[in-house]
């Protein structure tokens, strides 16, 4: 008997746009199903409830990210980039690259950036404020917020600085398989590698910024000359694309929750909770793959080794065998737990940079802003991997 006849099949398409669209019901679905699902069109196996979600992020001995974190297998497909040292690699190859990163993006980073980043915030909000008190939230605040201060942290110039997005989109999109939104974004592929490579080199980045610290580090011999660049890409890969979702997820969820906005109001430090909040509930990041590196059982079904598995994890962070209500967005909750950015050694290193942009932007509007509303039907940005608005029309009240 093979592992597939024991174990739930189901011919459900993640990316077709029907479920980009909204694939709550499928994730209702996989979880019922049970542990361990077998999708038949891509034969690949999935995880959407909690637990086992949760324990393949943490067990990177069994579930590798070293044979890519989406839907191509590397023992047998060749990468469309140089794989990425944080994402797709395990140690020990990825440990001196998450050391330099953790150490770089620390506490004492945060903290030389929350004044600075502040002031932006409070600056961006009062120009949005000034033009209207309609606008839509996506491009105005979770889109221009993000794009304004994490590339000047990271030193990069700003010329160019719009090729950020569309390199981003593609990269999650390449993570799913090669279908119409892959397609989509191949023909710019070539250029938006090169810019971003480009900006990766020593000599294209500021002297006192997060790249210039990983050049720094390479110096010293904590990682290679050649690993270098390659993790200054995965800061302009992953920290921008990502957290503009984060801030378009809370920012739609305080629109459409109003009395979770007055409490924000009356509670301004409640503004990481809420992102936490929104992660959770929103999930930005949908999924990511592994693969087994040997025959490995998993809630009595064996998946076989070399085989890909999709880790849905928007659907444990809904997963009411680990939350109560989790289809509603509350402050009053204690969000800590969810896998939206992961889990164990792979877990986002930048996850707390990502909680101070957001952060300290609730902060300034929540200071600004007595009510938000909808202002229209908000509509949805398809990705392989993301979780995305394309816009968000909403009405504020001035304080």
């Amino acid at each position: 008997m093979t592992a597939t006849a024991a174990v739930p099949t189901s011919d459900v398409d993640p990316f077709s746009h029907e479920v980009l669209e909204d694939p709550l019901p499928m994730h209702e679905q996989l979880r019922e199903a049970g542990p361990v699902v077998y999708l038949s069109r891509y034969d690949t196996y999935a995880f959407a409830r909690y637990e086992e979600v949760r324990a393949a992020l943490v067990d990177w001995q069994d579930f590798s990210s070293a044979a890519g974190v989406g839907h191509a297998n590397f023992r047998y497909e060749e990468p469309w980039r140089p794989p990425s040292l944080l994402l797709e690699a395990d140690p020990p190859r990825h440990d001196a690259p998450r050391r330099v990163l953790t150490k770089v993006l620390g506490p004492r980073a945060l903290r030389r950036l929350r004044e600075d980043w502040s002031a932006d915030a409070e600056a961006l909000v009062d120009a949005v404020l000034a033009e209207g008190t309609t606008f839509d939230a996506a491009p105005a605040l979770a889109g221009a917020f993000p794009l304004r201060v994490f590339p000047d942290a990271v030193g990069i110039p700003a010329d160019g600085r719009e090729n950020l997005l569309p390199y981003g989109d593609h990269a999650f999109n390449a993570f799913g398989p090669a279908n119409d939104l892959v397609a989509k974004g191949a023909p710019r592929v070539a250029e938006l590698s090169a810019w971003v490579a480009s900006r990766c080199a020593r000599e294209a980045l500021g002297d006192d910024g997060f790249g210039a610290q990983i050049w720094a580090a390479a110096d010293r011999g904590e990682i290679t000359p050649a690993m270098a660049p390659l993790v200054v890409r995965s800061l302009l890969t992953a920290g921008v694309d990502t957290t503009v979702h984060g801030i378009s997820a809370v920012l739609h969820a305080f629109a459409t929750h109003p009395e979770q906005w007055q409490r924000l109001r009356a509670e301004p430090g409640l503004a990481r909770v809420a992102f936490d909040e929104a992660v959770r509930w929103e999930s930005p990041v949908q999924t990511f793959f592994r693969t087994a590196t040997g025959d490995v059982e998993v809630g009595g079904v064996v998946v076989p080794d070399g085989r890909k598995i999709l880790m849905f994890l928007a659907s444990a962070n809904r997963d009411p065998r680990r939350w109560a209500d989790p289809d509603v967005f509350d402050l009053s909750r204690d969000p800590s737990g969810h896998v939206g950015f992961g889990f164990g050694i792979h877990q986002c290193v930048g996850q707390h940079v990502a909680r101070l942009e957001a952060e300290t932007l609730l902060t300034a509007l929540a200071a600004r802003v007595e009510r938000i509303e909808p202002a229209g039907p908000p509509r949805r940005h398809h990705n392989n991997t993301l979780r995305a608005w394309a816009s968000i029309p909403v009405r504020v009240t001035p304080v």
